[in-house]
């Protein structure tokens, strides 16, 4: 029982959609900016590098056992590290190679008090016991609880 009428609807949702010509200049603009993107994101990398080097040798200074460094290399490392915070903070447009010289430098003057200071503590561990003699010791503020009891159950 069919009429034989027969419509067509066509539907279409242009509202919103990019024409060719601004996919084409949107195109052109990211080639164009391509190169500065790039320059740019490898300048914030080496920011990224000094700033993670610098809290991460402040931090190791300031979270070493005492007797593993003595005041002079201790004050020597912070003060060079904070110049460098400063630094940082006052040259936020600075160029990739500055970043990348800066980082040369704070590692030129931390490298060698670093190095000392794990060897005295590598020497101080062989020295109080032999090897293992710290084993049982936690390094965070947990109050000497060791975790939780394992016994072996047949």
């Amino acid at each position: 029982m069919s009429t034989g009428k027969a419509k067509n609807i066509t539907i279409k949702n242009d509202k919103g959609r990019l024409s060719q010509a601004e996919i084409d200049r949107m195109v052109n603009e990211a080639e164009k900016y391509a190169d500065e993107d790039e320059k740019q994101r490898q300048r914030i990398t080496s920011r990224n590098a000094l700033e993670s080097y610098v809290f991460n040798v402040k931090q190791a200074v300031d979270q070493a056992p005492a007797g593993k460094l003595d005041e002079a290399d201790k004050n020597s490392v912070l003060d060079k590290c904070n110049d460098t915070i400063r630094w940082l903070d006052s040259n936020t447009t600075a160029e990739k190679e500055e970043f990348d010289h800066k980082l040369e430098e704070l590692t030129r003057h931390c490298s060698p008090i670093m190095t000392k200071m794990h060897q005295q503590g590598a020497g101080a561990g062989a020295g109080a016991g032999g090897p293992g003699a710290n084993c049982g010791q936690q390094a965070g503020g947990f109050g000497g609880y060791s975790g939780p009891t394992v016994e072996e159950v047949d």
